[in-house]
This record gives C-alpha cells, structure tokens and sequence, in this order.
C-alpha cells in the first residue's frame, strides 16, 4: 500500500510538472523578444536597400534615412566608449530612435509616391 501511495504522489508531482516545463518553453511573442543593436542595424540597412532595388525609396529619401542611420551608428559608437558601456537607458534611448527610424522607413516605403 505503501509503495502504490509513493507511486501515486510521484505521478501527480511528474504530471503538475510537465504542463509549467510547456510553457516556459513557448517561445516569447514578437512583440516582447529583444534583437541585439547590430541585427537592428543589419535590419533596416536590408530594408533601406531593399526599398532602393524595389523603387519603394527614391535616391534622396534612402539618401536622408541612410543619414539618419549613421547618425544612430555614431550615437550608439560614442555610448560603447563611454566609461561605464552602453547603460540600460542608453539601451532604451537608442531601442526607441531605432523604432523610430524603422517606421519613417517604413511611412518612406509606403508613401504611394510614383518612382518612375
């Protein structure tokens, strides 16, 4: 009776554990994941390029988003050399005028504008 009682409470705690190991191994929604600042770069220097090739971007919009763009560069450049690193709210500062450059990338693209 005994070893049936010590089976039976192995099942349950083998049978409550398998449902929370599922869900920390669910993968974050992409709103939530964090890309590392040179994938972000890679990212939207792709998309600049890509929005060129397609004739999404005229010459002087890449021109002035590129510009933009290596502004960020210097910016996130002059944060690395900075005593301390890159800290948490450099982090966050350069995660939010990396967001906004990807969506004037993206108005830029998306403008209906003839590219003839």
């Amino acid at each position: 009776m005994k070893k049936f009682t010590l089976m039976l409470a192995g099942l349950g705690i083998a049978a409550s554990a398998v449902p929370m190991t599922a869900a920390m191994a669910a993968p974050a929604p992409a709103y939530q994941t964090w890309q590392s600042i040179n994938s972000r770069q890679a990212n939207l220097e792709m998309r600049i390029n890509q929005g060129i090739r397609s004739g999404q971007l005229s010459r002087t919009e890449a021109a002035r988003l590129r510009s933009e763009f290596a502004s960020l560069n210097r910016l996130e450049a002059q944060y690395r050399r900075s005593r301390p690193g890159i800290t948490m709210a450099e982090r966050r500062d350069l995660d939010r005028r990396f967001n906004a450059l990807s969506s004037r990338i993206n108005y830029q693209k998306h403008d209906r504008e003839h590219r003839w």
